[in-house]
């Protein structure tokens, strides 16, 4: 049985703050709309794009939300998703944990045109099986719904999939699908947010180390 672990994008795999946070800010300018320091702005990474529109904006209306979202986009398909870098070591890590012959996925909320870019621009698609991202139309935003959705698409056995993400969208995702949840203490996520998380991370050679150790101890195929 194949072992499979889905890997968030945003604050596990790549830190994306810098192109992120300037394309808030890009959106609110064009909305003329006060901008918040960019240290205020990094705890829009991770959620869903028009949650965090609708509190900057501090409305109730969806479609002003969706409306900065476009805006938001104008600058990010063209410059902001390069602006970002993998953590360090991330790469190393994902080698290791490979070669023992886990199957690997990315599973983020941004959207899968944006991730699959990003993650061929850093050279780490070769890691991932597949890569599993929201629709430009908001489908598959919701961290439960696109785990959901990618357990039944890849047809994983749950009891065999994990998830590591650095927010608690990843942890409450993956605990809504039946599957384990860890955290990573690296990226955006407060501490509170590991609450029901298996460990917590706090760098990529640790995931490495745990998923390598238990390749290890894992009892044989046809022995107890």
């Amino acid at each position: 049985m194949k072992k499979n672990i889905l890997f968030d994008l945003d604050g596990t795999l790549t830190d994306p703050s810098e192109g992120i946070t300037s394309c808030i800010a890009y959106a609110l300018e064009k909305l003329k709309v006060p901008c918040p320091p960019k240290q205020q702005l990094i705890k829009y990474i991770g959620p869903p794009l028009w949650q965090s529109f609708a509190e900057l904006l501090n409305t109730s209306d969806k479609g002003e939300a969706l409306a900065a979202v476009a805006l938001y986009r104008e600058r990010f398909s063209t410059a902001g998703l390069f602006e970002n870098k993998p953590y360090e070591g991330i790469t190393e890590a994902l080698e290791r944990i490979s070669s023992c012959g886990y199957e690997l996925y990315v599973c983020t909320s941004k959207p899968e045109v944006f991730a699959a870019k990003i993650v061929d621009h850093f050279g780490l698609s070769g890691f991932f099986r597949k890569i599993y991202g929201s629709g430009l139309d908001g489908t598959h935003v919701e961290k439960n719904e696109l785990i959901a959705h990618l357990i039944s698409a890849e047809g994983l056995d749950s009891a065999h999939t994990v998830m590591i993400g650095d927010r608690i969208y990843d942890i409450s995702g993956a605990r809504a699908n039946g599957i384990k949840g860890y955290g990573v203490s690296y990226g955006f996520g407060e501490k509170s947010e590991f609450e029901g998380a298996e460990t917590v991370f706090g760098c990529p050679s640790e995931i490495a180390d745990h998923f390598t150790a238990q390749n290890r101890s894992a009892p044989e195929h046809g022995r107890e």
